[in-house]
């Protein structure tokens, strides 16, 4: 697959008409339904349903749409990182990141990195621990910071001192909200709204003691934010991580930490063997060099 043939492929992908493709890619109707034509044949695959109207994508195609995406925007990663000027080191860091107050350790070590080198220039994508490994699988990122488990055969870590405590987000007018503090038994009974990463696995045991087919989970969250709008509406507690969101006067919303405080660790996760560019390389070797 050629990388320009996807670029037709996404732009029909995204105009749903092959005609507005192609006006949009300055280039013949016929070109792209032929670049097409040959694509499915290449893949022995029908890539889209063509309507009288639109063009839909098969569940093929739905595929594909995700892996040419992902593929141009390495591609277009791979040419800007050769393209740099040995002399200088500039360009762009991709950090894959899951909630947690640690980020500002990251945070840190990017403001010097940026101070000794103001052409470097860092973006950082939110997801759960699963989409930041996929990120980093896919070589989208540069590093990864997860919380507690990590798979040693398929990541390098970078060592950081910092756990995360966890609690429970509710309205002020819950009846727990008069509490100091919380037991995991104060939760059983109670709705509750937990992580997408923490379901199905370890984690939710730790912080509760109990699994979640012994609990009454009515609803998860990606990022807490979207949680503590779940909270607001009245439908449950937010099991979450401390300093992801402060609840202020007026919020209508309490953080209380659990007790016994139960903590989970943050990782800095590197694909084994990633060659990494001279800016990303500036930011691990700071990470390091400042390690705990």
């Amino acid at each position: 697959m050629e990388i320009r043939v996807l670029e037709y492929f996404l732009a029909v992908a995204r105009e749903e008409n092959i005609t507005a493709a192609a006006a949009r890619l300055h280039l013949s109707q016929p070109t792209i339904s032929r670049q097409l034509k040959e694509l499915e044949e290449e893949l022995g695959k029908q890539l889209f349903i063509r309507g009288s109207k639109k063009i839909e994508l098969t569940p093929e195609g739905r595929l594909l749409r995700r892996r040419a995406q992902e593929m141009l925007q390495l591609a277009e990663k791979t040419k800007r990182e050769i393209a740099a000027d040995d002399a200088q080191i500039r360009g762009d860091v991709y950090i894959g990141a899951c909630e947690t107050d640690g980020i500002r350790l990251l945070t840190d070590a990017a403001k010097r990195v940026q101070a000794k080198h103001p052409e470097v220039r860092f973006h950082i994508i939110s997801g759960d621990d699963t989409s930041v490994e996929e990120m980093l699988e896919h070589e989208l990122i540069d590093l990864g910071a997860v919380l507690d488990r990590v798979d040693y055969r398929k990541y390098d870590t970078i060592p950081v001192d910092y756990e995360d405590r966890w609690g429970v987000l509710m309205p002020t007018d819950s009846p727990l909200a008069a509490c100091t503090t919380l037991k995991a038994a104060d939760l059983y009974d109670k709705p509750l709204i937990v992580s997408r990463q923490i379901l199905g696995n370890a984690v939710l045991k730790i912080v509760l003691g109990r699994g979640e087919e012994r609990l009454n989970i009515v609803g998860s969250y990606n990022l807490l934010y979207n949680g503590s709008q779940m909270v607001k509406s009245g439908l449950g507690y937010a099991l979450g991580i401390e300093g992801i969101i402060s609840p202020g006067e007026g919020s209508g919303l309490v953080f209380r930490l659990l007790e016994p405080q139960v903590t989970t660790r943050m990782h800095l996760i590197l694909k084994k063997g990633n060659v990494f560019s001279k800016a990303a390389q500036a930011l691990i070797d700071e990470l390091k060099g400042n390690e705990s």
